[in-house]
């Protein structure tokens, strides 16, 4: 309409200028004059020309406006439709984890059923099943989140299940024909599994992961986490607890993310130069974060240390600011050293309280090991010990017959308590029949229970369990009555007893009792052997004869394990009651090793040593231990042959078939043709009372307290070992038990 209405105006307003100019034109004119008649028109009738251009002005003006009103009107409605179909920031999640004792997959599933339950779309994946040459680009433009939950193995390597993803991660890093963008636009988040303990190794594999995802440009979502299997050093107590921590976070992170939210800064300046926070803003959120923020991590979400493992040499003028007033604040809340407390800068460019010695410390059974432990039968005694039923305990009180050291040294299995005050190793043994359970250390750091509270459960809870027996069909009321008197005690339940600092008061408080004391070590503290006690007879546990198959073996946590482990035999050397090799053999491992072997008794000169087939408790996730290692009764009947012949002064003294162990005795046990490697248990207990009584002046050696042995338990003998005083018993469809404790 508007456009007819000025289109009619124009057309009046040319008819009219029409006019005029006809009656001009019609007037009589010369030829010369003509040109200048036409010029004369057009100024005289401007005012017609003017209005036509208005007008033609205002029709383009008028068509513009309805346009861009129409075109307004479009773009209300697409809108709309917009709004009602929002973006999608987070179309899902997918974990990727490696594991080699299931410690890492049971936490991909803990997360994948919380993001499931806040509405997130997530997917489990073991990393050995994913191809990421083929697959983790397409990551890039999914719109999912890859979170990756990684532990790391024996000498900072990955777990066998990530090996391949690590290798290829690394070689993609690093290789120009993919490029520095490969992984741009892939959004990611890593935890870690390790231990501390491990100095140098800690975490490395998680660390190695976060850094090559970043070479390759994906973008982190938060601030790498660091779960710690060291419940002294960890975080917040365990690695479940770190992982609940971090998790946390990363779902408040997530939902922030999903809604469309951007990373706010820290309250600085930003590049752009406007500040993203008001300083009342900031001061809030100082407040609000509290100590956490200043004693463990920084204000900021990256380490201070770049992606290529070396530390900054400089530190960011936008972050100098918060180091400094962080620092301040520690040494003025704490002092630089101030009861105990230790104030250093930590790696995350805040500041980190380290308690000494003197302060309050954590306890070695966290829940998640209480749990563990509980389900595989353990008796736990306060924060750090533990009781078990020996099989061969059961045996005997059913007239079975009795475990190796009955064979060997008299013991009598029913009246044997299996414990230890240490649950925390320094080793992490391919062979260890816990499937490593219990925590490891290298030195005490945790809460320590005294060591007449740790006997005093130890014996009712062993007493309990030997309750449970009575009445049961098969059991001998003699030996039950027996079984509650306990008259020996195996120091070799699980982890390393003479980490306990107490053990010296322990083993006093068990001879007190007239209890006789076998003590295992892992040949890992020899200045602890030197400080021991006497004992009734005191282990090192041999496992490998040479410094490459003991590290392969045993996995031990100290850097310096051989030479500590050389010490340890000779320390075991200078003992002058009974001492014992402990030697294990695993088939393909350690079997062939026999030159190396008699170096290594040559050095300590013990009294016996002991050969053991390896037990195989079934496959653990922790090592790769099968049956193919397990040599035959007769595969180790052959070691200890051969390596007798090359000890001049050591024989083969025993046999325990059913055990599948065998004992090389010293000669000096060999009186009159008849073998001494039993033992007068009431003779040692007097003798350790004489020595205490003499301030110890009065000693004793091995030879004090021998008793002559049977001549079943002798090798070669028709019962292999077995008391003939018992009845042995074959489990059905099984021809053969070559199990031992």
């Amino acid at each position: 309409m508007l456009i007819e209405a000025m289109a009619k105006c124009l057309m009046v307003v040319l008819f009219f200028a029409r006019c005029a100019f006809a009656s001009d034109v019609n007037a009589p004119q010369t030829g010369s004059s003509l040109s200048e008649n036409y010029l004369a028109l057009l100024w005289h009738h401007r005012l017609y020309l003017y209005a036509a251009a208005a007008l033609v002005v205002g029709l383009w003006v008028s068509l513009k406006v309805a346009l861009s009103r129409k075109s307004g009107e479009k773009d209300a409605v697409s809108g709309a439709i917009k709004q009602e179909e929002p973006e999608v920031h987070v179309s899902g999640v997918k974990i990727f984890y490696g594991s080699q004792t299931g410690t890492a997959k049971g936490f991909a599933k803990v997360l994948s059923e919380e993001l499931k339950a806040l509405g997130f779309p997530a997917e489990v994946i073991d990393m050995k099943d994913y191809d990421p040459d083929d697959r983790l680009a397409d990551e890039c433009v999914s719109g999912s989140v890859c979170v990756f939950l990684v532990a790391t193995y024996t000498d900072g390597q990955p777990t066998e299940s990530a090996e391949w993803f690590c290798k290829w991660l690394e070689d993609a890093s690093t290789d120009f024909r993919y490029g520095r963008t490969y992984l741009k636009g892939l959004r990611y988040a890593v935890f870690g599994l390790g231990n501390s303990v491990y100095v140098g190794h800690y975490n490395t594999v998680c660390k190695n992961v976060d850094k090559w995802l970043w070479m390759l440009s994906a973008k982190r979502l938060m601030t790498r986490g660091e779960g710690d299997c060291n419940v002294v050093k960890s975080r917040h107590g365990s690695v479940q607890a770190d992982f609940q921590a971090w998790k946390g976070k990363f779902l408040s992170r997530l939902q922030a993310l999903a809604t469309g939210e951007k990373k706010t800064c820290s309250g600085k300046n930003c590049k752009t130069g406007s500040s993203c926070k008001s300083k009342k803003e900031e001061e809030e959120a100082s407040k609000e974060t509290g100590s956490e923020a200043e004693l463990v991590e920084s204000s900021s979400d990256e380490d201070e240390s770049d992606l290529t493992g070396e530390k900054r040499s400089v530190v960011d003028l936008e972050d100098l600011g918060n180091l400094m007033k962080n620092a301040k604040k520690a040494k003025g809340k704490n002092g630089p050293q101030l009861d105990g407390e230790v104030v250093k800068f930590s790696k995350l460019n805040g500041v980190k309280k380290i308690d000494d010695d003197d302060g309050e410390r954590r306890e070695m059974i966290t829940a998640a090991l209480r749990e563990a432990l509980t389900k595989q039968g353990y008796k736990l005694i306060g924060s750090h010990s533990g009781v078990k039923l020996c099989r061969w305990t059961k045996s005997m009180l059913r007239g079975r017959g009795g475990c190796y050291k009955h064979t060997f040294y008299g013991i009598e299995s029913h009246r044997c308590m299996e414990t230890t005050p240490s649950l925390a190793c320094a080793n992490k043994c391919v062979f260890c029949w816990r499937h490593h359970t219990n925590p490891v250390g290298t030195e005490w750091r945790w809460k320590m229970d005294p060591a007449e509270k740790i006997l005093q459960d130890a014996l009712e809870k062993h007493q309990d369990m030997i309750r449970q027996f009575r009445g049961v069909p098969g059991v001998k009321p003699e030996r039950y009555e027996e079984g509650l008197a306990v008259k020996h005690c195996a120091l070799s339940l699980v982890g390393e007893p003479i980490m306990y600092p107490e053990i010296n008061a322990f083993i006093r408080l068990l001879h007190s009792r007239r209890i006789s004391s076998f003590l295992v070590t892992n040949a890992q503290f020899p200045e602890e052997i030197r400080s021991l006690e006497p004992v009734t007879q005191l282990y090192v546990s041999v496992d490998a004869s040479t410094k490459e198959s003991l590290k392969k073996i045993d996995r031990p946590l100290f850097k310096d394990f051989w030479p500590r482990f050389l010490d340890s035999l000779k320390a075991l050397g200078e003992k002058r009651q009974r001492t014992v090799y402990r030697l294990t053999l695993v088939k393909a491992w350690n079997v062939e090793e026999m030159q190396a072997y008699a170096e290594l008794i040559a050095l300590g000169q013990p009294d016996f040593i002991e050969v053991k087939g390896v037990t195989y408790c079934g496959e653990s996730s922790a090592s790769t231990l099968t049956m193919a290692n397990v040599p035959w009764h007769q595969e180790v009947v052959a070691f200890v042959q051969q390596l007798a012949a090359m000890l001049p002064e050591y024989e083969v003294a025993c046999e325990h078939e059913h055990s599948n162990c065998l004992l090389i005795a010293h000669k000096k046990f060999k009186l009159d043709g008849d073998w001494w490697t039993w033992i007068d248990y009431e003779r040692f207990q007097d003798l350790v009372q004489a020595q205490q009584d003499s301030g110890g002046r009065q000693t004793f050696s091995a030879l004090d307290y021998m008793a002559r042995t049977p001549s079943w338990a002798l090798f070669g003998a028709r019962e292999q070992g077995f008391d003939p005083a018992d009845t042995r018993f074959q489990r059905r469809n099984k021809t053969k038990d070559i199990s031992g404790c």
